[in-house]
C-alpha cells in the first residue's frame, strides 16, 4: 500500500518555491504532494493552463521544477527525489473557474444545489462566465424512446458543486462520430516526467 501524501510544512516550504516558477513559466499550479517512499520523496507536481499541457511543456516546466528545488534542497534533507510533473487527468475535479473553461464542450456530471436538496446534471460545458456555467443538461428518457434535445441551464456559481468530466467514445473535435475516439480533442491528460535527483 503506497505512502500516505504529506500534507505538512515540507510541502507547504516547497509550494513557495514551486508556485512562482510554475506561473512565470505560463501555467496554474493545481497541485503538489509529497510522499516518502523509503529512503526517497516523490514530488509530484500537477500542472495546467488554458491552452492545454503538451509533452514539452511537461518538459520545459520539469527543468525549471527541478532547478528550484536543487537551489532550496535543504527542505528535502539533501535526500534523493523523484519529481513528477504532469497535466490534470480527465477524472480531476472541475472546482475552479478554470477548470470549467478549460472543458468548454465537454460532457460533464455535476451536483447542483436547489430547494428541494441535490439534483445530479449531466450536460455539456457550453459557456462559462461571470455568474456562473451554461450546459447543455441531458434529459433522461425512458430506454428506446426518442432523444429529445438538450436544453441551455445556467448555473449559478454559488449552486455549481464539483464537476467531472465524463469520457466519451465515439465523439470527434468536430462532433462527428468515430469509433475509439474519446471525447473533443484537449490537453494531455496524463503526461509524467520523472527527474531522479
Amino acid at each position: 500500500m503506497p505512502a500516505a501524501p504529506r500534507t505538512d510544512p515540507v510541502a507547504t516550504r516547497l509550494a513557495g518555491w514551486i508556485a512562482p516558477v510554475v506561473s512565470a513559466a505560463g501555467y496554474d499550479l493545481e497541485e503538489l504532494v509529497v510522499t516518502p517512499a523509503g529512503r526517497r520523496s516523490v514530488v509530484r507536481v500537477v500542472v495546467d493552463r488554458d491552452q492545454g499541457v503538451t509533452l514539452d511543456d511537461v518538459a520545459e516546466v520539469s527543468r525549471a521544477v527541478s532547478a528550484a528545488l536543487d537551489e532550496n534542497d535543504g527542505d528535502l534533507g539533501r535526500a534523493p527525489y523523484v519529481l513528477e510533473v504532469t497535466s490534470p487527468g480527465v477524472d480531476r475535479p472541475l472546482t475552479e473557474p478554470r477548470h470549467w473553461r478549460r472543458n468548454t464542450g465537454r460532457l460533464v456530471s455535476v451536483a447542483v444545489a436547489t430547494d428541494r436538496g441535490t439534483e445530479q446534471l449531466t450536460g455539456r460545458v457550453e459557456e462559462v462566465g461571470g455568474d456562473g456555467v451554461t450546459l447543455a443538461v441531458e434529459t433522461p428518457g425512458k430506454p428506446g424512446a426518442k432523444r429529445r434535445p438538450p436544453t441551455r441551464r445556467l448555473v449559478p456559481w454559488q449552486e455549481l458543486g464539483s464537476g467531472r468530466v465524463q469520457v466519451e467514445f465515439g465523439r470527434s473535435a468536430s462532433g462527428d462520430t468515430t469509433a475509439g475516439q474519446a471525447g473533443p480533442a484537449g490537453p494531455a491528460d496524463d503526461d509524467d516526467d520523472g527527474d531522479e535527483q
